[in-house]
């Protein structure tokens, strides 16, 4: 990594929430690329504060708070009532509970109401996304930007597609690496290769472009929901 979180910080940061919330906060936790231990030096720092409930006035003061803390324009993340991130979509909050790093209290409240249908469903949505907006930055905006963020977005499908046949939730994609098949192995290798370039050729683009765009297709048929009667 070349950069981190600066000593002390994320203590100043729990210290910093607990005065202007108290026992009202039911989690403060880290998730992104520095709870992975994957940041480089333009990662934002992204923490996750969930209170007993969350209003406007809330909202404002917890701008309040980090608007007077170093590091202000890296600070990113989300904030919720409990009872929202208890409603919430299961597909989205499955990765969302497995990618934070607790740091006040835990996220256990969630996980019972996940089931392993969510996670089947948290890897159509991802495929079907993927496909759709590289299939339209092929044809339109051929842009490296959107394939870059599209294959990052492929690598939290293939967490999810490892952790939904194994029932095992691999966080670092270098720890991830070896263990998947072949073709996904090779999709993720791509994002680890295009992540580092700045340009690259057409020819170059458009391989990755199909390469992705295909292997979403596979993932669309293979993981389709069944219809409920």
């Amino acid at each position: 990594m070349t950069f981190l979180i600066k000593k002390g910080w994320l203590e100043n940061f729990v210290e910093e929430i607990k005065k202007g919330f108290g026992e009202r906060i039911e989690f403060i936790g880290l998730q992104g690329s520095h709870g992975r231990g994957e940041a480089s030096k333009e990662s934002d720092i992204d923490v996750v504060v969930i209170l007993d409930k969350l209003g406007m006035k809330d909202l404002e003061k917890y701008d309040e708070i980090i608007s007077k803390m170093e590091d202000r324009e890296k600070i990113c993340g989300f904030i919720s009532g409990k009872e929202e991130l208890s409603c919430w979509e299961k597909a989205d909050v499955f990765q969302f509970y497995y990618d934070t790093e607790p740091l006040v209290g835990n996220l256990d409240f969630i996980l019972p109401t996940i089931k392993k249908s969510d996670i089947r469903r948290a890897i159509l949505v991802g495929s079907c996304n993927i496909y759709h907006v590289c299939g339209h930055n092929i044809i339109h905006e051929k842009d490296l930007e959107i394939l870059f963020s599209l294959y990052k977005g492929a690598s939290f499908v293939l967490q999810a597609k490892y952790y939904y046949e194994t029932g095992r939730y691999i966080k670092k994609k270098a720890d991830l690496l070896p263990k998947l098949s072949e073709q996904d192995r090779k999709i993720l290798e791509i994002y680890m290769e295009i992540k580092e370039l700045e340009n690259t050729t057409k020819e170059k683009f458009l391989n990755f472009s199909e390469e992705l765009f295909n292997w979403a297709s596979v993932l669309i048929k293979e993981h389709k929901m069944e219809e409920e009667n």
